[in-house]
């Protein structure tokens, strides 16, 4: 069948083996077709220390939801101050004494679906970690996120220091 793709071993090794070679410690693989289609949904391999700035989808407004495939992740949201309101750990593995203590005595969740404008975050908690996205296309850089303010921007020097804050 024309355009059918399966999320098989195959891929999310080659997937992994891609966020392996990136500076950025993550990659992308997207099952849509363009920045236009909608929905995007995509696959984004997580490796343990990558940092996603906090931010938001506001305008235009964007729900985003999150299913983890394989590993653990973190989801850290906030107040419109920095302040963090909640943390929650997805995939539902064994959890595993080097994971946080917040994270082996959270709730056990697959995903988590987030409405429009919530300021958040996402990491990988174990050493890979599988996440499908979906959230609403079409995507344009110009106004796909709202990066926070109040946090430091990738590549800043204070970046692992923050991190290891949002997961203490």
């Amino acid at each position: 069948m024309d355009g059918v793709q399966l999320i098989s071993e195959s891929l999310l090794g080659s997937v992994t083996d891609a966020a392996k070679q990136s500076a950025r410690r993550r990659m992308n693989h997207n099952f849509h077709a363009g920045p236009e289609d909608n929905p995007h949904r995509f696959l984004n391999v997580l490796l343990k220390g990558t940092y996603v700035c906090p931010h938001r989808h506001a305008n235009p407004a964007k729900a985003e939801a999150f299913v983890v495939l394989r590993g653990h992740a973190a989801i850290v949201l906030f107040d419109g101050h920095g302040r963090i309101t909640a943390r929650h750990v997805l995939g539902l593995g064994e959890r595993t004494a080097d994971l946080p203590r917040w994270a082996r005595d959270a709730e056990p969740a697959a995903g988590i679906d987030l409405p429009p404008g919530v300021w958040h975050t996402v990491t990988a908690l174990t050493d890979v970690a599988i996440c499908f996205e979906v959230k609403p296309g079409p995507w344009s850089p110009a106004n796909d996120k709202e990066f926070a303010a109040w946090a430091p921007r990738e590549g800043d020097s204070r970046v692992a220091e923050y991190l290891a804050e949002l997961l203490r």
